[in-house]
């Protein structure tokens, strides 16, 4: 006799990773919830593993969330960027924290300018969204989205360096970067 456990249909793996184990089915926002369930996963790869391990991380997602994508967009005949598909940001927001500091501050800095610069969508990222179809379409324009803050937190960097911590900039990193920042 088959139990109500055994006789319920099982996802594919393809479907947990697309909605990010299942954020993306939020009833509000769930962008910023698949943003927020990427969180701990990367901070527990950047702490234990590093940076430019994060960066690989966000690299291998977004080949992952390409094809996961591809494969949610066929099992469902949509052709759009469906909602509760929110790998296309876990990828983004790795890459972006990948030039951070693993600190809180960092992490909700991070985390506030890749969903403003995912949601307002500033070209190229609108030009990708609206052009670029596909798993390539739904995983690509994220990851243009978090070259935006990426950006910010270079020039950031690069006051601090040029003007010796003279200008407005370097409270600004010590913030971001607490006791990883002398």
């Amino acid at each position: 006799m088959e139990t109500a456990t055994q006789t319920k249909t099982r996802r594919p793996v393809w479907w947990y990773i697309a909605t990010w184990f299942g954020s993306g089915l939020s009833p509000f926002a769930s962008g910023t919830a698949g943003s927020l369930a990427a969180l701990p996963f990367a901070y527990v790869i950047q702490v234990t593993l590093g940076n430019v391990a994060l960066f690989i991380a966000s690299l291998i997602m977004f080949c992952i969330g390409w094809w996961a994508s591809v494969k949610y967009l066929k099992a469902t005949g949509r052709t759009d960027d469906p909602s509760e598909i929110v790998v296309d940001e876990v990828a983004g927001q790795w890459l972006l924290l990948s030039v951070l500091f693993p600190t809180w501050h960092s992490y909700f800095v991070g985390f506030l300018l890749f969903r403003i610069f995912d949601v307002v969508k500033p070209w190229p990222v609108s030009w990708a969204d609206q052009k670029i179809g596909g798993g390539l379409g739904v995983m690509f324009d994220d990851m243009l989205a978090a070259l935006y803050p990426i950006l910010v937190f270079l020039a950031i960097m690069i006051e601090s360096q040029l003007f010796h911590g003279q200008k407005v900039f370097l409270p600004i990193l010590h913030f971001l970067g607490g006791h990883y920042v002398q």
